[in-house]
């Protein structure tokens, strides 16, 4: 924009400079500092925005409107290397669920003990735990299920754990050999949907009218993906980061196919998407920062 006219025209000319950079800023929002490695995130009603940060113990929250984070959960007291993964914001039940790790110590090469942690959206107080049962796990991520259960993913174990409504205990749901390395994982129309971080896959969890899991179903995708990581359904679509090309991506399911578009390049690490009515926030890893796109008019 060119402001080389009238003081009155020039001091317009700075209001409208100064809303656009109030406009970016707004989307491109610093977690703590460069080196919070925000995992993953989740919107909470109110439009309030929740980051975990994979380098520290800490969970933040972003109020709607602002630019800056502050502390939710404080999870220091759990042990050195404490850290979160999944994020996700279950307003039916006023609850963030999170996932939490913690390295034990003196194990080579590293271990962890991993927990489903459920906190109150409103106050961060803890509501329930759940340790992951192996002596190694990697709570990575969840969503919620058309029966309002919570699914879980252990991307060391190739799991899924299943949390019923209003239970305090989950179960094992399905392990299987392809989902050594799974790590995202949404429901698309009523249609349970995981991704191999390792293996750059997608896959179908087939489920019988019983509840009962079948074999994953491979789903062919018409472009590379690399490193998939979080997804979540939206339109229609399941959009998903991709930490290892730096894209946000969006897919278009058709039986055992599925079609990818580039929403977004250029991102350092992205590890998370949440989509928010006309926005689509992204959680960049490499860059310590939440930042937002706007959701395409398909």
């Amino acid at each position: 924009m060119m402001c080389n006219l009238s003081a009155l025209r020039l001091a317009a000319c700075v209001i409208v400079l100064g809303s656009l950079a109030t406009a970016a800023s707004a989307s491109d929002i610093l977690i703590a500092d460069a080196k919070s490695q925000p995992e993953s995130l989740t919107i909470a009603p109110g439009g309030v925005l929740i980051v975990g940060s994979a380098s520290t113990p800490f969970i933040y929250k972003v109020a709607a409107g602002a630019t800056t984070a502050d502390k939710f959960v404080d999870a220091s007291a759990e042990g050195a290397g404490t850290f979160f993964f999944g994020m996700l914001a279950d307003a039916t039940t006023n609850t963030l669920w999170a996932c939490q790790l913690t390295p034990i110590p003196g194990s080579t090469p590293v271990k962890r003990h991993t927990a489903l942690r459920g906190f109150d959206l409103s106050t961060g107080v803890q509501k329930l735990r759940w340790n992951l049962p192996d002596e190694n796990s990697t709570c990575n991520d969840f969503a919620l299920g058309p029966d309002k259960a919570l699914y879980i993913t252990d991307t060391a174990n190739g799991k899924i754990f299943r949390l019923p409504a209003g239970g305090s205990n989950a179960e094992l749901f399905i392990e299987h050999r392809v989902l050594n390395g799974i790590d995202g994982i949404t429901f698309l129309d009523g249609v349970l949907y995981v991704n191999n971080v390792v293996f750059n896959k997608l896959y179908r969890i087939p489920v019988d009218a019983a509840g009962k899991p079948g074999q994953p179903v491979d789903i062919w995708m018409d472009q590379p993906v690399k490193s998939p990581d979080g997804m979540r359904a939206a339109n229609g679509k399941i959009i998903m980061a991709e930490g290892g090309s730096g894209r946000v991506t969006a897919l278009t399911i058709t039986g055992d196919k599925a079609s990818v578009m580039v929403l977004k390049e250029g991102l350092k690490s992205p590890t998370a998407v949440e989509p928010a009515g006309d926005t689509i926030w992204i959680a960049e890893r490499g860059a310590g920062r939440a930042v937002s796109i706007s959701m395409p008019k398909w």
